[in-house]
């Protein structure tokens, strides 16, 4: 049983509020940990050692800066196979997913070993006569990440690597969930020449978090997470004069077209759908079948389903893993119930699955007939749970990702160019894929959805990541008439 503790001013800090919280390995259901959860006094302490080292952050070159970054990205890539086996063994997720989840993580990474060029600023001459005007990007001060459990490392490293060299100083609140995997990136940070304070991890709960939505210090707060929690997030958040940017849930719908390559559609909605045990803010929640397409689209889906292999995410073999907790598990079985008692045609029943101990596994199902007036349908499940929606026409596909709340991620599978272009200009999303079922922009784009999955201006990492993190600092100077200087110049003046 080993005991996850905070990182305060780089140096591992034993819980002192006598709250803890277990931690599990979700493939077999047995406690493998404890972390600590922060005190508000902790946090504090976490908020006063990354202001004492923003003084001295903010200043340091950005050379220095990027030096210390690729320090960090070497480090990551070195340890790619630690950080995968801890995302396994705390999240359940299959080692190939966590294999793909550290990829993102050192894309993002790269990114901000890059940020030399974007903190240039910009420097008109003359603007008028005599006066030159130039704009830079200044640091914000203390910032603050509030990090899920489905993705643990790559989360937090959309957002920390670029404030950190942007100039801020930076406090992570991960997950209580899995806490291990982000323990070991902020000792990667202390290892790769980071001076203390300058990236902080406090675990926590509802505690931490309202603490660093008030605490004065904290200058900007990053959170990606459920709807709810997105909203009390950046509610709270900007009433305590703070920059927030919130990403909350998502229901995102895949429309296939008659003229789709079924097999490619098939292949693509059940990786989508059930990849990570369908825990992902990016997973296709909802198939908008079109036309015809639904009964040849349907029976595809069924048989690769049948071939899908559930088990320990250590197991080579495996490509789906559990769920996070048991209560989760049993959320998601209980949509299953309520959507067949809906009137749902069940194809497949996650419930029926049997494994041989106490994880929290969960077959995959396939619903078909599902209707829009169903709780399986309204609300996000966040499991391995897939809905077939049977449409008549493209329009009433594209009303069904207008009329959803949230406007995360949307994909069309279609051989039709014109209809795909169509789509991309229709499909209500911050985000979408032609025949790509989840659109996840790489590092140098940014990431964020439309509606009730993001609160707030600015999208995560990429260019929007880089405006939430600076704030402009324009300087406008004057200078003197040369012709009216005492001073000998040594050449000829224009009189």
């Amino acid at each position: 049983m080993y005991e996850i503790n905070h990182l305060i001013d780089g140096v591992s800090v034993a819980g002192q509020s006598g709250h803890t919280k277990p931690v599990f390995n979700p493939a077999t259901g047995e406690q493998t940990g404890t972390v600590a959860l922060a005190s508000v006094g902790e946090v504090d302490a976490a908020v006063a050692s990354a202001q004492a080292a923003y003084l001295g952050w903010s200043q340091t070159s950005v050379a220095t800066r990027t030096k210390l970054m690729y320090n960090f990205r070497n480090l990551v890539v070195d340890n790619a196979a630690e950080v995968g086996r801890l995302l396994t063994a705390e999240h359940g997720k299959v080692l190939s997913d966590s294999a793909g989840e550290v990829a993102r993580c050192i894309e993002n990474i790269e990114y901000a070993c890059g940020l030399a060029d974007h903190l240039k600023g910009s420097y008109n001459e003359l603007a008028s006569t005599g006066v030159d005007v130039h704009t830079v990007p200044r640091p914000l001060g203390v910032v603050a990440g509030i990090t899920p459990f489905n993705f643990p490392v790559m989360v937090p490293l959309w957002m920390a690597p670029n404030a950190i060299a942007c100039g801020n100083t930076f406090v992570l609140k991960p997950s209580e969930r899995d806490p291990s995997a982000p323990m070991l990136l902020a000792e990667l940070f202390q290892e790769a020449g980071f001076p203390p304070g300058v990236f902080n991890v406090v675990n926590g709960d509802k505690v931490s978090v309202d603490r660093l939505l008030e605490h004065p210090d904290v200058k900007a707060v990053s959170f990606v997470g459920s709807t709810p929690i997105a909203r009390y997030v950046y509610v709270n958040g900007s009433a305590n004069g703070k920059r927030v940017q919130a990403l909350g849930g998502a229901k995102n719908h895949m429309v296939v077209l008659p003229d789709a390559d079924i097999g490619l559609a098939a292949d693509s909605a059940v990786s989508a759908a059930y990849g990570s045990a369908g825990e992902r803010c990016m997973a296709i929640s909802v198939v908008a079948t079109v036309g015809d397409v639904a009964d040849e689209l349907v029976e595809a889906i069924k048989v690769r389903m049948d071939k899908l292999v559930i088990g320990d995410g250590t197991d080579p073999a495996s490509e789906m893993g559990p769920l996070i907790t048991r209560e989760s598990r049993d959320k998601v079985a209980g949509y299953i119930a309520s959507a067949a008692a809906d009137g749902a045609t069940v194809v497949v029943d996650g419930r029926d699955a049997a494994f041989d101990n106490d994880g929290f596994f969960l077959g995959v199902s396939l619903l078909d007939h599902v209707t829009t007036d169903m709780d399986a349908y309204k609300d996000e499940i966040f499991g391995p749970v897939l809905c077939v929606v049977r449409c008549e026409t493209y329009d009433e596909a594209v009303g069904l990702i207008a009329d959803c709340p949230w406007g995360n991620g949307a994909a069309i599978f279609t051989r039709d160019g014109g209809a795909a272009r169509q789509f991309q200009q229709d499909a209500d999303a911050g985000m979408v894929g032609v025949n790509v079922p989840i659109p996840v922009p790489v590092g140098y784009h940014s990431f964020g959805g439309w509606k009730d999955s993001l609160f707030g201006d600015n999208t995560m990492y990429g260019p929007e990541g880089i405006n939430f993190y600076t704030r402009p600092k324009v300087m406008t100077t004057r200078w003197p008439d040369p012709s009216t200087s005492e001073i000998d110049l040594g050449f000829p003046v224009n009189k």
